[in-house]
């Protein structure tokens, strides 16, 4: 495995990068063998200090978590027991899949993830010409073709608050998304089922609802 340890005001000494390292390497010994990449990078934050830790363990699967506390030690051991509390609830699905790489055919769907700027304060007048948010930057990224459980699993260790994803069993664009009373949303476009049938199409062994 791969492993970046960057700070962020604040001085990564040997003893620090080897903790980083050490607690790694037993956590993915522990659940998950095969990780790529690791990254870690350790930030002052104003009193506090905060540790993300982002892990590259397969394809398309990321494990992020990230924790502030009074140093950058014990703020790195909390944001590294968040990854092992994910590995260990997805453990089974992560290795199953794991196991099916090699026979996965179909390609990542590309598209761009767009960064735009906020909207301007309330006490700023907006000009009348103004049209579409302004770009601030243009990220290539995939769109993955999941069931709605492999997305929320993946949403769930990524840390993030939204997935878009292909629907495996209709083909149609999903999303899921975390809401505020601490429940997973799930969108699902109601769609003509002739449009589905024409995108989908007859294939042997595939079942046409």
């Amino acid at each position: 495995m791969q492993l970046t340890v960057t700070g962020k005001q604040v001085d990564i000494g040997s003893v620090l990068r080897a903790h980083v390292e050490e607690s790694l390497e037993s956590i993915l010994t522990k659940y998950f063998k095969t990780a790529i990449e690791a990254h870690v990078v350790i930030a002052k934050e104003a009193h506090l200090a905060r540790a993300e830790v982002s892990l590259h363990i397969g394809r398309g699967i990321v494990v992020n978590a990230s924790a502030a506390r009074n140093d950058a030690l014990t703020a790195f051991d909390s944001a590294a027991e968040r990854v092992a509390k994910q590995l260990r609830r997805y453990k089974r699905r992560l290795r199953d899949h794991h196991a099916k790489i090699p026979e996965l055919a179909e390609p990542m769907e590309s598209a761009r993830d767009y960064v735009l700027a906020p909207p301007p304060d309330d006490d700023v007048e907006e000009e009348p010409s103004a049209g579409a948010p302004t770009v601030i930057a243009e990220i290539s990224t995939e769109v993955p073709r999941l069931t709605v459980g492999e997305a929320v699993m993946r949403m769930d260790l990524a840390d993030a608050p939204v997935l878009l994803f292909r629907n495996r069993s209709h083909d149609e664009l999903n999303l899921v998304y975390r809401r505020a009373d601490g429940n997973i949303g799930w969108v699902d476009p109601v769609l003509d089922p002739a449009r589905r049938d024409r995108r989908l199409g007859p294939s042997p062994g595939r079942a046409i609802s």
